[in-house]
């Protein structure tokens, strides 16, 4: 899953006006995230007043398995906070802890070879029609075919389409971003002026219409406060997405899966990859990794949710769609290695071999593992739309075979309590997402020691994941289920109704209709039900001695 606040999308040129889509210039207050709505004026998860409860009691130090796409281990507000894996000798190149990996000191990488790693992909959607691409393109619906593999075709034809329609919209971003750029150059060439401001564009004559449209796009977004050089920047991330999209996401001639050198036929195969962790592209998992654990006692950057947890970093997520085989063995590595929590801040709307996941994700909770997943940044119903992984179990044709009880699903929201609560990217779902936490403006670490803002479910999902190191680490007699069963049920719930996009258009419904818990995780009161648990827990146990 990619950050959602580093394209600006420039669309139909043509019959429509050219807009940019602009970032909020509005920002919240530093550690949003954690603090209070009440006492602070922002919907945080009040992890700040939280502590105030734990003064004086012992965590004990718990491991969350990051699987993502690398993580820059060595950050000044992360490297104290690395799991480190005490059994292995660094770079011998020997499993010295004979668990199949050998040097696996911080984690494994899923996505790469001893010679070579990941960093793109393709998108699941073009791995399935390049799969059943050569036996149903020349097909018609005439074609005379057996039961299964009518099934095949039609899902194939359905596919296509699918894969027609991004590739078409990938295409126009394209050519759209470009042709942007090449006029907004030529303006400013042409006007002489270094560094030229709202005032200087006013007096600006375009030569054309294409010129005008692109100058009147480029003036809203200046008279909205943003620089001249943050709009030429998002022109270029914008060129680097829609190149990315064409070159590989959607490339049916790209195969990454040679860097791995893994049989990929084989879904049962284990041993593959190799040790590091932070790969080529180490920023989407950074920031995750630094929202759950940077450290809260150095007096740099950000504090995370969680002040004695260790972080297991796992590479399974490409520039382009994860496989089902990469996850589910980065979810059994987990498992394998004592990690109490998987954070999973990743996404897609189709399956390869959703079995195979099935599988490790059970194998995960026979351990009393608990899993936190982004629900995915598309504005989408989950209760009508896929998104993979998910908690529910499904046979060889799609049949419900149940759900999994320790799994926890996470919507975005952002910190002003109001109809606009529910961040406008966070996918929602009555039945299918949790519960939701902030999402939206999230300062956290990335690469090279530096800090970014970055908005996406990406970033709810580790605050859950924080939040729930953060009580199994005081409270750690406690099950996973009960852990999940804290932070569900003590949830601050949303009075107001909120804004939502269903069907195209908008409309304002209660927040128990987008999700199970109806509200936004809170340490505050989730400590207080932990403490009510655990002293349960002991006074039913000492009843049992007596």
């Amino acid at each position: 899953m990619r950050f959602t606040n580093k394209v600006v999308c420039i669309i139909f040129i043509g019959l429509s006006p050219l807009f940019v889509v602009a970032q909020s210039k509005e920002k919240p207050k530093d550690n949003w995230q954690n603090l209070d709505l009440k006492t602070d004026g922002v919907f945080g998860i009040s992890t700040e007043k939280a502590y105030n409860l734990l003064k004086g009691k012992v965590a004990m130090p718990i491991i969350v398995a990051v699987i993502d796409g690398g993580i820059f281990e060595v950050h000044e507000d992360l490297k104290t906070s690395m799991w480190i894996n005490e059994k292995e000798i660094p770079g011998n190149g020997v499993d010295d802890d004979k668990n199949g990996y050998a040097d696996d000191i911080n984690g494994w990488n899923f996505i790469g070879s001893p010679n070579k790693n990941v960093q793109y992909d393709n998108m699941e959607l073009t791995r399935l029609v390049k799969k059943l691409q050569p036996k149903y393109s020349a097909a018609l619906n005439s074609t005379p075919f057996n039961e299964e593999e009518r099934k095949e075709f039609v899902q194939y034809q359905k596919l296509i389409a699918a894969y027609m329609d991004e590739l078409q919209k990938a295409q126009m971003g394209y050519e759209n971003t470009m042709l942007f750029k090449r006029y907004l150059e030529e303006i400013t060439a042409k006007m002489k002026i270094n560094n030229p401001v709202l005032a200087d564009f006013d007096k600006y004559k375009p030569a054309n219409d294409i010129e005008s449209r692109v100058l009147k796009a480029l003036k809203s977004e200046l008279k909205d406060g943003t620089t001249l050089n943050e709009i030429q920047e998002d022109l270029t991330e914008g060129f680097k997405y829609y190149s990315t999209l064409l070159k590989y996401h959607l490339n049916l001639d790209y195969n990454s899966r040679d860097s791995v050198g893994d049989n990929y036929s084989d879904s049962n195969e284990r041993i593959y990859g190799n040790p590091d962790i932070t790969g080529p592209d180490a920023e989407h998992g950074t920031h995750v990794a630094g929202i759950i654990a940077a450290s809260r006692i150095n007096n740099l950057g950000i504090k995370g949710v969680a002040d004695n947890v260790k972080i297991m970093g796992i590479r399974a997520v490409p520039d382009g769609d994860e496989r089902d085989k990469d996850v589910a063995n980065a979810i059994r590595y987990a498992v394998d290695n004592n990690a109490k929590i998987i954070n999973m801040s990743f996404g897609k709307s189709y399956s390869w071999d959703k079995k195979v996941v099935d599988e490790a994700v059970k194998y995960a909770m026979s351990k009393n593992v608990l899993l936190i997943h982004a629900a995915g940044n598309d504005g989408l119903n989950t209760d009508k739309e896929n998104n993979f992984p998910n908690r529910l179990f499904v046979d060889s044709i799609g049949v419900n075979m149940g759900k999994a009880p320790l799994w926890i699903e996470v919507g975005a929201s952002g910190w002003k309590n109001d109809e606009d609560l529910v961040a406008d990217f966070s996918n929602f779902g009555k039945k299918t997402v949790d519960v939701f936490a902030p999402g939206v403006k999230i300062n956290s670490t990335m690469p090279d020691s530096k800090y970014k803002e970055n908005d996406g479910t990406s970033m709810a999902s580790p605050v859950v994941a924080g939040l729930a190191a953060l009580i199994w680490s005081y409270y750690p007699y406690l099950s996973a289920l009960q852990v999940k069963e804290a932070i569900m049920n003590s949830v601050s719930k949303v009075e107001q109704k909120v804004k939502i996009k269903e069907n195209g258009s908008s409309k304002k419904v209660s927040f128990d209709e987008i999700s199970v818990s109806g509200g936004i995780v809170n340490a505050y009161n989730a400590i207080l039900l932990a403490e009510k648990m655990s002293k349960s827990q002991s006074s039913n146990s000492q009843s049992e001695v007596n």
